[in-house]
């Protein structure tokens, strides 16, 4: 009798098995609080050494935000459009820069989304091939400036990036 409730049990899980699929479950790549306060932080000195005073804001892979730092005189607003800037990352998965020259013809309808701004300033962040986040910087006096300093503190950690598992 013992013999006969194992191989059910055994049939079962085995059914149960069989109904899995590999395409089931999905692992995911996400960057740690260290990474994300990193990047916020070398994106600030970055425009700081070029006397701008900016908001870096970097969030996860979902669009919500991991790290903030605003420099001293950096006018509040700046928050928001750096999010908004690094939301716009993640809806297209290219720097903002890229974005808004893709869909230069959607432009001006994807900046009545809310919480998404098509603005330069916003960089994708990508670990071994996986989008794990994006940067967005504000407060600089040009998107472009901005989006430097975004890819400036992007290659301070491309190493951790690069052989992140």
């Amino acid at each position: 009798m013992r013999r006969f409730a194992t191989l059910i049990a055994g049939a079962a899980l085995a059914a149960a098995s069989a109904a899995l699929s590999a395409n089931d479950v999905i692992s995911v790549k996400r960057m740690t609080m260290e990474l994300a306060r990193d990047m916020a932080q070398a994106s600030v000195e970055a425009c700081r050494a070029e006397g701008y005073q900016v908001t870096a804001v970097v969030v996860d892979r979902s669009g919500d935000v991991q790290a903030v730092l605003r420099d001293v005189l950096a006018p509040r607003f700046t928050y928001q459009i750096a999010r908004d800037k690094a939301a716009a990352v993640i809806l297209s998965g290219v720097k903002s820069s890229d974005f808004r020259a893709n869909r230069d013809d959607i432009r001006m309808e994807m900046n009545h989304v809310d919480g998404i701004l098509v603005l330069e300033g916003g960089a994708p962040i990508e670990a071994a091939g996986s989008l794990v986040g994006a940067v967005g910087v504000s407060g600089a006096p040009g998107g472009h400036l901005d989006e430097i300093c975004a890819l400036k503190a992007i290659e301070t950690v491309q190493e951790r990036l690069d052989f992140a598992m």
